[in-house]
């Protein structure tokens, strides 16, 4: 592929010709976080354990139509954020230092998963969380998730 196809085809056609940039530019803040989460429900919620159900939406499926990895890590990023606030003491989630992903198996359109997000360690200044996505009728592993997180340091002013 030439350089210049190559471009267009990760800007999707960019500059004047974009149709998307009116739309894309004009959507909310955090539009994309809701994106990915949207139809996420809690099943369970304890001090450092989260277990939700989520059905895979058309809107996540990748080109071969299983869900996107984008999305997985995404959600690891997310709930494994969610689940530091169950442990109390943290003033904010703090940022990522780490994300890795491993993927394990597919999930398809309308398949019904369990995600469980746990506090393997929440510190002082450091936070690491496990995310594993497991198909609620195969009972298959889909994806398990480890996050870590540099949290708010308290100041001593």
């Amino acid at each position: 592929m030439e350089m210049e196809a190559v471009r267009g085809y990760l800007e999707k056609g960019g500059g004047e010709d974009n149709k998307n940039a009116s739309t894309i530019n004009g959507m909310p803040s955090r539009f994309f976080e809701r994106f990915i989460m949207d139809g996420l429900k809690i099943d369970l919620i304890e001090p450092g354990r989260v277990v939700y159900s989520f059905k895979v939406p058309q809107r996540l499926l990748n080109a071969g139509n299983s869900l996107h990895g984008g999305a997985t890590a995404t959600l690891v990023d997310l709930l494994g954020s969610a689940v530091v606030f169950t442990v109390g003491g943290a003033p904010t989630t703090g940022v990522s230092v780490e994300i890795n992903v491993s993927y394990l198996d597919a999930a398809y359109a309308d398949d019904e998963l369990e995600i469980e997000a746990k506090a393997l360690r929440i510190g002082k200044a450091i936070a690491v969380v496990s995310v594993e996505f497991r198909n609620k009728t195969t009972k298959k592993i889909i994806a398990q998730g480890r996050h870590t997180k540099y949290l708010q340091v308290a100041s001593r002013l």
